[in-house]
């Protein structure tokens, strides 16, 4: 269902004038287990723009994941306040989440996520089936997703017909299909070999450099490395944030 933009503080033009496109105040994620309380994130103030390319770091348990969770739009903060793209996301009900997830983020899953019996161009295709995209618009956009992953040619090939790093390379085009404001990539190396690994990396090099704003999650410090900037979170809050020195 649409979002509307209300003439109000949920809407910050101020933010999308000065370019960013990811913005959290105070954000906070409690998890009720039982009769314990668990602080996933406890206050995290973040500011991300337009065409950075951004990783975020942190041990098992320290809270990257849910903070991937809250930046995807998979999840509500318990408290704090979350702008994407300008619009106030943190007070939407699910299915105002899911549709700003499908317009505004892509994707880029470790597990690659990708339909078995389908071909390359129909997994490519996914998001835009969902928002209603004509079929032959779809298709144009499918195919050309494709061209900037360099898989054009294997468009009518199923996943058991590709290779890992082929796989990961559709996962990316149906990322990119909808020119999402951010592409969000989750440990995207985490089954590939070392020499696909940087394959793949290589590839978000490129798209940064075409414009495309990266978040990358990782616990990998030579793949957070290909990042310009690195924000590590322990205990559920920002520990450092720090610009990647190029040599």
């Amino acid at each position: 269902m649409p979002v509307e933009t209300p003439a109000t503080d949920t809407y910050r033009e101020d933010l999308v004038s000065a370019g960013v496109v990811i913005k959290t105040e105070d954000l906070t994620k409690v998890y009720e287990m039982g009769a314990e309380q668990v602080h996933a994130l406890s206050g995290v103030d973040l500011q991300i723009r337009k065409g950075e390319y951004v990783a975020i770091m942190g041990p098992s348990g320290s809270g990257k994941s849910t903070l991937m969770n809250l930046i995807g739009c998979l999840d509500s903060p318990s408290a704090g306040k979350y702008w994407l793209a300008g619009r106030l996301v943190s007070d939407l009900d699910d299915d105002e989440l899911a549709y700003i997830r499908n317009k505004e983020i892509g994707f880029v899953f470790q597990t690659f996520n990708l339909l078995p019996r389908a071909t390359a161009l129909h997994n490519v295709e996914l998001p835009l089936i969902y928002n209603g995209t004509p079929a032959e618009e779809r298709i144009e956009k499918a195919k050309k997703a494709l061209e900037r992953v360099d898989l054009v040619d294997r468009m009518t090939h199923k996943p058991n017909e590709l290779s890992g790093g082929q796989r990961q390379r559709v996962a990316i085009a149906r990322a990119l299909v909808n020119s999402p404001s951010i592409v969000l990539a989750d440990e995207p190396t985490g089954n590939l070999d070392s020499k696909t690994g940087e394959e793949i990396m290589a590839l978000f090099k490129n798209l940064h450099e075409q414009g495309n704003t990266i978040i990358l999650v990782t616990h990998e410090n030579d793949i957070a490395q290909h990042a310009h900037r690195i924000i590590y979170i322990r205990d559920g809050k920002v520990a450092s944030d720090e610009a990647v020195i190029k040599s």
